[in-house]
């Protein structure tokens, strides 16, 4: 872990490994404690369509089995 500060200006600047490892951009998360820095992919639909590649189900498949599933957990 690394301490880093803001200089005059409120820029925060990532050490190198870290830029290197994660990117450029992040989408900062307030917490009730802290914040936390999420990194954006450069191409965010990319990135999801590598995430859910194997899933074999179309949008409205998966939107239908979400509504159903929901719908079962709240009749209990």
């Amino acid at each position: 872990m690394s301490d880093v500060a803001l200089d005059d200006r409120g820029r925060l600047t990532l050490p190198k490994e870290i830029r290197e490892r994660y990117g450029e951009r992040y989408h900062i998360v307030q917490l009730h404690d802290g914040i936390k820095l999420v990194p954006v992919a450069e191409d965010p639909l990319e990135a999801l369509r590598d995430e859910f590649e194997d899933v074999e189900k179309s949008a409205d498949e998966l939107r239908d089995g979400a509504r159903d599933l929901v719908l079962d957990e709240a009749n209990r």
